[in-house]
This record gives structure tokens, C-alpha cells and sequence, in this order.
């Protein structure tokens, strides 16, 4: 049986021997050291555990007061301290933290002050926060986290374990999977940017569709996705959304795609499976991008990716002089 305890702050411990056979990693080291929680290698101190992926930080490899490292094995000899050998650090990192550090359980309540509208139904398991408010034609799995300030208001459904950490915005039609994070200040489902332009100015278009989120989905603080016009803006299962992303109406985004902060996506576009798109990048309406696309950052994508691969599409920084130069030199060849 492995070797666990809890220590006298109730946070449970393991011997690195235990954390070696448990995920069948070689151990470097003194199978007996306790490790009480993760930390970088530059704040680490006895009792931690931290990793390292990146060979930039050897100096701070050398240097780290951690009880133990999880190193690739070409690292061993600049480790000073006890190691769990890993092909994949980084991957055993977030196993151990997440043994480690897990997200706290909540326990089950409805906030008095919550508003639940006339004929909801909240499960005993669920949590329901202070300033929250659902009502409408609203369906709340086993075990859903709502955290306060939340406004929950149309044609919504919320599948079991999802967590809305706090002041996120659910509105109009809107289908939410299992197992999703949802951020704060997130909104979904709100209005896309639908306009026709008429002799007076602009006429708005009423949008009338609705959103479709699956399974163990992440959707970072103040991102928002836009309802369909007519149909549906879909993010599949184990989508990765970060911070600040805007996702136009009608967007379609496969499984397991990851997409960094600042990126917008104009509507009507369709976004591969197990896609990386970094920060800062735009990508314009009614495109397809295919499967396993990786898109550098600040990229603008104005027109079809149909081969898996790298894209780039930003020059990047120079000090200024250079910088000009480059410029220069690529209005130069537009000429010729």
C-alpha cells in the first residue's frame, strides 16, 4: 500500500519511493524524502517537489533547494537533489500537482442570497453562490459549481461536474457538457456582430441560434463566444480556451484544439482537431482550418489551411532600426 498521510494542516503527503512506483518513473535518490507540495525551482524549499522542461533554466536545475525534481534523464547530472526520471516531465508535473494540490470540494447549498427563478430545479449536490441568478428554461446537472455572481437566463443547460468559478454570463440558448471550467467574467451566448448596411446606417440582424459546448471544455476569464445567427457555434470536447478570446458567431472548433489569449475568430470559421493557435492571432471570417494546424503568434489567417503544419505570419520584434529596415526591405520585393 503506498505510503501516504495527512500532516497537521490536514494536507496530504507522499514519500517520493510512493510517487515513483505510482507512476513508474526511476528514482534518483532517497525513496524515503517527504513531499509535501510542487513548487518552481527557483521558490522551492524542503519538502518540494518542482520539474524542469525547459533547458533554459538549468542554472536554476543547479541551484534549487527542492527536495526532488522531475527531470528528463539527459538532465540527471546537473540535478543536484533527489529525481523522479520522466520521457515527459511536464506530463508527470501536472499528474503530481494535481495529486498534490487538488481543487477543493465544495459543499452543496443555495446561497439565500441567490435568485432561482419559478420552476428550476437545483440538484441537492450542487452549489449555487451568493448574486447569482438563474432563471428561464434552465437545466442544472448532479454536482455543478456556480459560483457567485453568476446570471444564468434563457434556454440553458449545464451537464453534471461544469464549475462556473464566478461572474460568468450564460444568456439565450446555450448547451454546456461535463466536466467543463468556465472562468470569470466569461459570457456566452450573447449576441454575434450581425449588421446589414442600409441607405440610414446600420440595421441589426436578430441572431436566433445557439451555442454548443462539450466535454471537459476550459473557457478562460472574460473570453467570450458569440451565439449562432441562425445554427450553432460549437466548441467540442477538451477544448482549451485562455483568457480574453472573442469566438464570432457560427465559429465551429474541433476537439482538444488549445487557443491562446488575445486571439479573435471572426464568424462562420471552422477550426480543426488538436489545433494550437497562439496569442494575438486574427483569423478571419468563413475560412477552414484543418486538423493538427499550428499557428504562431499575432498571425493574421485570412485565407484556408488544408495541410497539418507550422504557420507564421508576423514579423517579429527588432530594435526599431532594424525593424524599419526589414520593412523596407519587404516593400521593396512587393515592387519588383
Amino acid at each position: 500500500m503506498p505510503n501516504f498521510s495527512e500532516n497537521k494542516e490536514g494536507q496530504l503527503t507522499y514519500n517520493l519511493g510512493d510517487l515513483a512506483a505510482k507512476y513508474g518513473c526511476d528514482l534518483v535518490g532517497d525513496p524515503d524524502i517527504e513531499i509535501l507540495g510542487v513548487a518552481s525551482l527557483f521558490s522551492a524549499s524542503s519538502g518540494s517537489i518542482s520539474f524542469l522542461t525547459n533547458e533554459s533554466y538549468l542554472d536554476q536545475l543547479r541551484e534549487t533547494k527542492a527536495s526532488a525534481v522531475i527531470i528528463n534523464k539527459k538532465f540527471i547530472d546537473s540535478c543536484p537533489t533527489n529525481a523522479l526520471i520522466s520521457a515527459d516531465p511536464y506530463y508527470l508535473y501536472s499528474i503530481i500537482v494535481e495529486l498534490l494540490h487538488p481543487i477543493p470540494k465544495f459543499k452543496p447549498e443555495i446561497s439565500k442570497y441567490a435568485f432561482i427563478g419559478k420552476g428550476i430545479s437545483i440538484p441537492s449536490s450542487a452549489y449555487v453562490g451568493p448574486m447569482s441568478s438563474i432563471k428561464g428554461n434552465v437545466s442544472i446537472g448532479e454536482s455543478v459549481y456556480i459560483g457567485p455572481g453568476c446570471i444564468i437566463d434563457g434556454n440553458i443547460s449545464i451537464d453534471r461536474d461544469t464549475r462556473l468559478i464566478a461572474s460568468s454570463t450564460i444568456v439565450n440558448s446555450v448547451k454546456i457538457g461535463k466536466r467543463t471550467t468556465i472562468h470569470p467574467g466569461a459570457v456566452i451566448g450573447a449576441d454575434g456582430f450581425g449588421n446589414v448596411k442600409t441607405k440610414k446606417g446600420w440595421k441589426k440582424i436578430n441572431q436566433i441560434g445557439d451555442v454548443e459546448i462539450g466535454n471537459d471544455v476550459e473557457i478562460g476569464s472574460n473570453t467570450t463566444i458569440d451565439r449562432g445567427s441562425l445554427d450553432s457555434t460549437t466548441i467540442s470536447d477538451g477544448v482549451k480556451l485562455d483568457n480574453l478570446i472573442q469566438i464570432g458567431h457560427n465559429t465551429k472548433i474541433g476537439a482538444h484544439t488549445a487557443i491562446a489569449s488575445s486571439t479573435a475568430i471572426a464568424g462562420s470559421s471552422s477550426i480543426g482537431e488538436r489545433c494550437m493557435i497562439a496569442g494575438q492571432v486574427g483569423i478571419v471570417g468563413h475560412i477552414e482550418i484543418c486538423d493538427d494546424v499550428r499557428i504562431n503568434g499575432a498571425a493574421v489567417v485570412t485565407k484556408d489551411i488544408k495541410k497539418p503544419g507550422i504557420y507564421s505570419g508576423s514579423i517579429p520584434f527588432e530594435e526599431d532600426q532594424a525593424w524599419k529596415k526589414l520593412v523596407a526591405k519587404f516593400k521593396l520585393s512587393a515592387k519588383k
